[in-house]
């Protein structure tokens, strides 16, 4: 499963692709090179990553295309609507990132407009690192802009732990630096921003939670666009039993529930196989409770120890005496973030970060 989905990654940047990008460019600037754009590019492709083809096609289009950069970025520009992958898109700004670092405003205005097209968000952060105020006073300016995709890109661009890319070292260690950003989208209408806001303060909650938590309470959570981005972005730290964050999304801070018949079935499966968990919970309360309920799967490493992953199981409200009947069932496969390894995996649930009833299954590999 791990090697399909890699491949399938890997052909966003096939053979194929990269003639048509040549065919394009050279409709736009027939002084292009194609043979030796194909050359350059097609070199060795099938050895490389996902990410190592994107930047090939960086460096393939700045060997063939005019020294002179801003001639360069009209191409480009022109270049953009015909590529019709919004990934693949990404090599325009990647472009930008790795040649334009000497032309601040005019790549900056380029990123801003591919963007458009496919995300800048890695490009970007090339500019951060290389003037960090001058490139955050930009994408302030940025997040006030009328188009969803340029306000979600202010932020993205400067999470500290943007995946696939290098960490803001200074953002890390001092969010502040990316707050007047993240006010201004605070109650953004559109998801794709709320998204963004709520990974770049999930990504501050792993080394400064309480600057998160602290921050969140000046926020107007009654706005339901900020609930959303509150409740997302302290994911982390309420799978982790937060007293502080559980009470963000209004759980209740000690509950009164009794939890039994908790039990995960086959005790024993082969990789592919499903196990399934079920369980009963009765309130022991008069009250009714606001419950979070996750359970936390101990996985078997190669070296034979376990690490923890949590996952989200059900949220409910739990009336007085209440009982229910839980049940969760999950595929016990393979992907490209983890491999299992056979042995003894235990299982918890979690109810409000206590918790209350552990059993296991046996992997044979």
């Amino acid at each position: 499963m791990a090697d399909t989905e890699n491949v399938a990654l890997k052909e966003i940047f096939d053979k194929g692709r990269f003639r048509t990008v040549a065919r394009d460019v050279a409709a736009i600037y027939p002084a292009f090179d194609k043979a030796r754009f194909l050359e350059v590019a097609l070199a060795g492709i099938d050895e490389l990553s996902l990410m190592q083809r994107l930047r090939r096609m960086t460096e393939a289009l700045h060997e063939t295309l005019p020294s002179d950069y801003e001639q360069t970025l009209e191409i480009l520009r022109a270049l953009a609507p015909h590529i019709k992958h919004g990934f693949a898109t990404m090599v325009l700004s990647d472009y930008v990132g790795q040649y334009g670092q000497h032309a601040f405003d005019v790549s900056m205005d380029a990123l801003k407009y591919f963007t458009g097209f496919g995300s800048s968000e890695f490009a970007v952060r090339e500019f951060i690192r290389k003037d960090l105020e001058r490139a955050l006073a930009t994408m302030e300016v940025w997040s006030r802009d009328e188009n969803d995709a340029v306000r979600r890109l202010a932020s993205e661009g400067c999470r500290p732990r943007l995946p696939w890319s290098f960490r803001l070292d200074a953002i890390l260690a001092d969010p502040a630096l990316a707050a007047p950003i993240l006010e201004n989208l605070r109650a953004d209408p559109s998801l794709y921003v709320r998204k963004s806001v709520a990974n770049h303060l999930n990504d501050v909650t792993k080394v400064h939670p309480k600057w998160v938590l602290d921050r969140l309470a000046t926020w107007p959570i009654e706005n339901s666009h900020t609930a959303w981005i509150a409740r997302h972005a302290l994911r982390s730290l309420i799978k982790a039993g937060d007293a502080r964050a559980l009470a963000v999304i209004g759980a209740t801070e000690h509950v009164e529930v009794k939890l039994s018949k908790f039990a995960v079935t086959p005790r024993h499966v082969a990789l592919g196989e499903r196990i399934t968990l079920s369980f009963d919970l009765v309130s022991t309360s008069a009250d009714s409770q606001r419950l979070v309920i996750d359970y936390r799967m101990h996985y078997v490493k190669k070296s034979g120890t376990t690490s923890a992953k949590v996952f989200k199981l059900k949220e409910l409200t739990l009336d007085g005496k209440q009982r229910v009947s839980i049940e969760r069932s999950q595929n016990i496969r393979d992907f490209t973030t983890r491999v299992h390894y056979a042995g003894r995996h235990d299982v918890e649930i979690l109810v409000n970060g206590v918790c209350l009833a552990k059993a296991f299954f046996e992997l044979d590999c």
